[in-house]
């Protein structure tokens, strides 16, 4: 990788010194407001634990949801901290202002080897907007800075990429921690010389969120499969009957134009599971994807595409997949994206690599009980399809190279 890690930092350097870490703690809140899954939690923690025992003073910044730049009780990290101090077996202070008097206090009395989080960055117009001035209040005092939160790398925010920015103008040093190296190893190092046959598969709901990822992967992969409702864009454009499921009519010409660019590459499904209705309690049945009537609505792949799509991961030397096959999270229309999961499980128990990407492929490998036999699943799917669509991410362009000495 060609940015700086927080391996390449002399930890005898930052006893006693403030670290500003960038992690990702978006996790799901229960009814009652406690973290309902720590996932991302404990996939920081190694970067948290080597800062620690190292002697910094530790401040960490997250944002949780989307409260627009208001104080959102509901979205306090009050709870993640509760939760953080119970997996680090250690008391993490928890501040309810992100700058202000009562942080920079905080900060200030922290002790070396400690833990702070701030609230939720998001409470703040001046993040999303990448406010300087507030990026450079976030920073006062900080030594080093080390973002961990890949998911939210695809973000030009002032605590990703602001941050940075602020510190090394003022001669410190932006790193990625453990987790965010992981990441840009395996999607970004690993797939610019993939072992072929390469494989993408894409599913999930729309074609236009995924129009950058297909253009790029196109010419890079050996096939490409299509699953989920942005196949049946694909189907309509190959002029079939799609019943009443969902579609992204004014993308038809563009999924025309993707099939007559991939060719033999692409892979559509072959058959389909179809209702009146999505639901829970839905009455499906499975038809070729030629005989969808008017008033169907397709909701899952079929067992033959389930069992064609198996026979293109095991002949593979690469796998990526982002999406669902279906909506999973109801069981008659879940076994498309359950089988895929188990597929791409059996490949990596091959020797392939098998990278997931995305948090519904990520649930769905959860479901399926395959998670840790996957050779990669990532934390950040809006960062991930970035980077499988040849971007750049804020977030990492900001930190310091490795050819810049620290």
């Amino acid at each position: 990788m060609a940015k700086q890690t927080i391996e390449d930092l002399d930890l005898r350097n930052l006893e006693g010194r403030v670290v500003l870490v960038r992690a990702d703690f978006n996790v799901p809140l229960d009814e009652e407001g406690r973290v309902s899954d720590d996932t991302r939690l404990r996939s920081t923690l190694p970067t948290l634990n080597v800062l620690v025992s190292a002697g910094a003073r530790v401040v960490v910044l997250s944002h949780l949801g989307r409260p627009g730049g208001k104080i959102e009780p509901a979205l306090s990290l009050a709870p993640v901290a509760e939760q953080l101090s119970s997996l680090m077996k250690g008391t993490v202070e928890f501040c309810r202002e992100t700058v202000g008097l009562e942080a920079e206090a905080a900060r200030s009395n922290l002790e070396a080897g400690a833990l702070l989080l701030l609230e939720n960055t998001r409470f703040h117009p001046e993040e999303t907007a990448n406010d300087p001035q507030w990026a450079a209040s976030l920073a006062e005092g900080a030594y080093a800075f080390v973002n961990d939160a890949f998911g939210t790398a695809h973000r030009a925010h002032a605590s990703t990429a602001g941050v940075a920015r602020a510190i090394r103008s003022r001669g410190g040093v932006a790193v990625a921690g453990l987790l965010m190296a992981l990441e840009l190893r395996f999607l970004s190092d690993a797939l610019a010389d993939p072992v072929r046959p390469f494989v993408a598969v894409l599913g999930g709901a729309k074609i236009s969120g995924k129009i950058d990822v297909i253009d790029a992967l196109l010419p890079r992969v050996d096939r490409l499969i299509i699953g989920g409702a942005m196949a049946n864009t694909f189907l309509m454009a190959l002029d079939l009957e799609v019943g009443d499921s969902l579609v992204e009519e004014d993308r038809v010409d563009v999924a025309r134009d993707v099939l007559a660019k991939g060719g033999d590459k692409v892979l559509l499904p072959v058959d389909v599971v179809v209702a009146a209705d999505i639901t829970e309690a839905s009455v499906t049945r499975t038809v070729p994807r030629e005989a969808v009537q008017p008033g169907d609505r397709i909701g899952d792949i079929g067992p033959e595409s389930s069992a064609l799509f198996s026979r293109v991961l095991a002949s593979a030397g690469t796998v990526v997949w982002n999406g669902p096959m279906g909506v999973f999270e109801m069981p008659p229309f879940a076994r498309g994206t359950l089988e895929l999961a188990r597929s791409a499980a059996a490949a990596a128990d091959a020797g392939k690599m098998v990278i997931v990407g995305g948090g519904d492929s990520a649930a769905a490998a959860e479901s399926a009980g395959v998670t840790d036999r996957l050779t990669h699943i990532s934390t950040g799917g809006g960062a991930a399809l970035q980077l499988l669509a040849g971007g750049e991410l804020p977030g990492v362009v900001s930190l310091n190279d490795r050819t810049e000495v620290s």
